[in-house]
């Protein structure tokens, strides 16, 4: 673990590990050896196992990279999708007016209040 990850929240430490072990799984259950899984994503092998063991300092290109090799890529996509956005598309809908008033149509060449003839 680097000193940049002591500075993350737990859970979020934990999900990067959680995500690492999920990538060397999913490379595993392929039978693709770690060499020509970094070849095939453009990285180097000690790059590959940073990704493997959750490191933060890696970035999220890498991370997107890996995935696309491993055909997973549709799932960074949707992360953080409006569709799947619960407590957004919540607070949206308590903002909503609770009625919309009717207002009289504006005149075309109406000045400060005043309806030209």
């Amino acid at each position: 673990m680097s000193a940049r990850d002591n500075k993350l929240p737990i859970p979020v430490r934990r999900a990067l590990v959680k995500l690492g072990e999920d990538i060397r799984d999913a490379r595993r259950r392929r039978r693709i050896q770690v060499k020509v899984m970094a070849e095939r994503a453009s990285i180097t092998r000690s790059t590959l196992h940073r990704v493997e063991k959750g490191d933060s300092g890696v970035s999220l290109g890498i991370y997107a990279s890996v995935l696309f090799v491993l055909g997973m890529l549709d799932r960074l996509v949707d992360i953080a999708d409006v569709a799947h956005d619960q407590l957004g598309l919540s607070l949206e809908a308590e903002a909503l007016p609770k009625r919309i008033r009717h207002s009289a149509p504006r005149v075309v060449g109406q000045r400060g209040g005043q309806r030209l003839a």
